[in-house]
């Protein structure tokens, strides 16, 4: 006999979509971005690195992502493929604005300080880490938006790492 979507089976977790939990934990991840985005931010001004700067807008921008998966779950599919062209846009901003960074610092670079760079790229790792984690166990229950802020997670340990 073959369990049923959404029953218990001997050692796997419940596998029904619960659009709820989702949103939740889209939620949470999109707050972890949005505060290490401040602190990424600071570093990266007080530091004088652009590289941190641009993981900061990145941060921010994965706050948008997981914002707008929170929104469209509830849609229906036409609308969240809309919803999907509109967060292509919002990944190619912050790639944009680090851009214009590393060229307005081209003509007079400057070495930033490491230790602060060094450890808030550490902080960044736990917080990506963490939302990869957190996303994993939704991963699969709310399609390609669920997938697709579980992918931007786990890449940004992966350039964390």
């Amino acid at each position: 006999m073959t369990p049923t979507p959404g029953t218990p089976n001997a050692g796997n977790a419940v596998s029904a979509f619960d659009p709820s939990r989702v949103r939740r934990t889209v939620l949470a991840v999109a707050i972890l971005n949005f505060g290490y985005f401040f602190v990424e931010f600071l570093v990266a001004l007080g530091a004088g690195s652009v590289s941190l700067l641009a993981d900061s807008v990145d941060f921010l921008e994965d706050t948008s992502i997981n914002l707008l998966i929170f929104i469209a779950l509830g849609w229906p599919l036409a609308k969240r493929a809309v919803m999907g062209k509109l967060m292509s846009l919002v990944i190619i901003t912050p790639a944009a604005f680090a851009a214009w960074e590393a060229l307005q610092r081209f003509t007079a670079p400057e070495a930033p300080d490491v230790t602060p760079v060094v450890l808030a790229s550490l902080g960044a790792m736990v917080i990506n880490a963490t939302s990869a984690w957190l996303i994993a166990r939704v991963r699969t229950h709310g399609g390609s938006l669920s997938r697709a802020a579980f992918l931007s997670a786990r890449n940004g340990v992966l350039v964390d790492i």
